[in-house]
């Protein structure tokens, strides 16, 4: 039965309509591309409980990465009362710190150490197939930045805060793969091929 009937008998019209008539489907269309500008990843989200009078009231904090997939990413540290309030604050704060990644064929122009407090990251250059060749937080930034070949290794403390830090510091260091032809008296050509 293909033509479905409410309680009034009436029929279904395939778009969705609300009571005074409007279709919403074409209100949830026109906001879609919007939405679709940046790749949000939760990186970590923590639970936190105070202890009071009446029992325990609960707080959350929210770590994301966003970027375009074409060399822009950031990251941000939000707090609130509820889950989703945090992580919408994250965002945010992401979207008002974001950074150029240098991304030539898919990969990072050249090795480079990032530290933060005790953790350090370590990325390097891949050839193209290789594949982004890291672990949870570095992951997520590569990923969002629109890295597809990497190797990195995290060295030191794993607090993912401190991991994403590093790897923000190693994208602060990186220099840009026409800078570094121009260090090496090369043309951009011979470098990449």
């Amino acid at each position: 039965m293909d033509n479905h009937t409410d309680s009034r008998g009436e029929g279904r019209s395939e778009g969705r309509r609300s009571r005074d008539g409007r279709d919403r489907s074409d209100r949830n269309r026109d906001r879609e591309p919007a939405e679709k500008e940046f790749i949000e990843k939760l990186v970590r989200l923590n639970r936190t409980a105070k202890v009071v009078q009446g029992g325990r009231r609960f707080s959350f904090s929210a770590l994301t990465v966003i970027g375009d997939k074409k060399g822009k990413v950031g990251y941000g540290f939000g707090k609130a009362n509820d889950v989703s309030e945090a992580i919408r604050k994250s965002i945010d704060k992401a979207r008002r710190n974001m950074v150029t990644l240098p991304v030539k064929n898919g990969t990072i122009p050249h090795e480079i150490l990032g530290e933060f407090k005790s953790s350090r990251v370590l990325l390097k250059p891949a050839c193209s197939g290789t594949g982004i060749i890291a672990g949870g937080p570095v992951r997520a930034i590569m990923e969002a930045g629109g890295v597809t070949d990497v190797l990195s290794k995290s060295l030191g403390a794993a607090s993912q805060y401190n991991v994403v830090k590093a790897t923000f510091d190693c994208i602060s260091k990186m220099l840009d793969a026409r800078q570094v032809a121009k260090n090496r008296g090369k043309s951009l050509k011979e470098m990449w091929g």
